[in-house]
């Protein structure tokens, strides 16, 4: 493997589909505790990760769980970069592929 072979980005590697639905980012307390939710748009979603449009005033933690308006599981998550109200996150595990196919059929039903 040569060093100069360019590589996708991690945010490009996965196909990016617009969602543009609502869900909740889940703060993790104390011994995992969930307490504070605010919401959020989830404009972006891809197996590894998704962007998320937030308030710019909200300060972000560095982990959390995201829930999907509509879906009742959690998904944790890591930010890895804001750009005012834009937040780019990766999940901590890759999303099944039918569960982002569920997300996505749920988007057009709505």
């Amino acid at each position: 493997m040569h060093l100069d072979t360019e590589h996708p980005k991690p945010e490009r590697a996965y196909r990016e589909f617009h969602l543009d639905r609502p869900g909740n980012i889940i703060f993790v307390g104390h011994h995992l505790s969930t307490g504070t939710q605010v919401r959020c748009l989830i404009r972006k979603i891809t197996l590894a990760g998704a962007v998320l449009e937030v308030s710019p005033s909200l300060e972000m933690p560095s982990h959390f769980f995201l829930e999907i308006l509509g879906i009742h599981d959690e998904i944790g998550a890591t930010m890895v970069k804001r750009e005012d109200e834009l937040v780019t996150i990766s999940f901590n595990m890759l999303l099944n592929p039918e569960f982002l196919h569920h997300v996505l059929r749920l988007s057009f039903e709505n």
